[in-house]
C-alpha cells in the first residue's frame, strides 16, 4: 500500500475513534535550564503579563527553531531546500519502528540490513540509542550510536517520511560554528532526499518495537528550516495486544 494511503487511513481512523489506541509522549520539556547545541542560544521565557496585574498571565519566549525535540527540514542545510511549511500536513504523521541501539559503537549497514523487512513497511524509523537518560547531563553530548554514512545511504533509499533518535543529532555532536557535508554527513544524505530529521525524543523505552504512529507535527511557520514538535506516539493495541 502506497505510504499516503497508510497515512490516511491512520488519519480517518483517529479521527473516527475507531483505533483503540494508547498515547505515548516522546518530547522533552521545554526550559530555561535544558542543554542546548555547543555554541547555540539556550531559551528564555519571561512572564510579561500576570494576572494580579493585567487579570491573564503570558509569556514572551524566545528559541531557536532547533531547541528541544524538534524537526529538521531541507532548508536547514541547503540554501534553496524545502521548508517545513511546504510539506503536506501528512508527511508528519505515519507508521513507525524503533531499532535498539544501545551499546553499539555505530549504526552500521549490517546491523540496519537486518530489518530490512520491517522498514519498508514504515514510514519512520527511530533508532533508540539510550541517550534520553543522558538528558541534561553533560553526558549527553559523548558521542552516541549514529548511522555510519554507508547505512545511512542505504536507509535513505526507502520511502521514508523521516528518521529519528533519542539524542541530539543523527552526526557526532561537534560545534554550531563549524556545520558543512564533512561535518554532518547523515543530515545532507537524508535531507537532499526529503527525509525528515527528528531529534532529542525520548521514552523510546516505553514504546514497542512496532504496531504504533508517529506524529511529528511542526508549528506552522513561514520559510521554516526546523521547529520545535510535540512528539506523540500513537499505540495500535489491536497490534500489539
Amino acid at each position: 500500500m502506497p505510504a499516503d494511503n497508510k497515512s490516511q487511513i491512520i488519519i480517518r481512523n483517529i479521527e473516527n475513534h475507531s483505533m483503540p489506541a494508547n498515547l505515548i509522549d516522546l518530547t522533552q520539556l521545554l526550559n530555561e535550564k535544558m542543554l542546548v547545541y555547543p555554541d547555540t542560544t539556550p531559551p528564555t521565557f519571561e512572564v510579561t503579563n500576570t494576572v494580579d496585574k493585567d487579570g491573564y498571565r503570558e509569556h514572551h519566549i524566545s528559541m531557536l527553531s532547533h531547541t528541544g525535540t524538534h524537526i529538521d527540514a531541507p532548508r536547514h542545510i541547503m540554501r534553496d531546500g524545502k521548508s517545513l511549511d511546504q510539506f503536506p500536513l501528512d508527511k508528519f504523521i505515519g507508521s513507525a519502528m524503533v531499532i535498539d541501539c544501545r551499546g553499539r559503537n555505530d549504526i552500521s549497514l549490517d546491523f540496519l540490513q537486518t530489518f530490512e523487512s520491517r522498514i519498508a513497511e514504515v514510514e519512520f524509523v527511530l533508532f533508540y540509542t539510550g541517550w534520553q537518560q543522558r538528558w541534561n547531563t553533560e553526558s549527553y553530548f559523548d558521542n552516541c550510536p549514529i548511522p555510519t554514512k554507508e547505512a545511512a545511504v542505504w536507509l535513505s533509499q526507502f520511502d521514508l517520511k523521516g528518521v529519528g533518535v533519542d539524542a541530539f543529532s543523527l552526526d557526532k555532536i561537534g560545534s554550531a560554528t563549524v556545520v558543512n557535508e564533512e561535518t554532518i554527513p547523515n543530515h545532507h544524505v537524508f535531507l537532499t532526499k526529503g527525509v525528515l530529521l527528528i531529534e532529542n525524543l525520548t521514552n523510546f523505552d516505553k514504546l514497542p518495537e512496532s504496531g504504533f504512529t508517529f506524529q511529528c507535527f511542526p508549528l506552522k511557520v513561514e520559510n521554516a528550516d526546523g521547529s520545535p514538535i510535540r512528539a506523540v506516539a500513537i499505540i495500535d493495541e489491536q497490534l500489539t495486544g
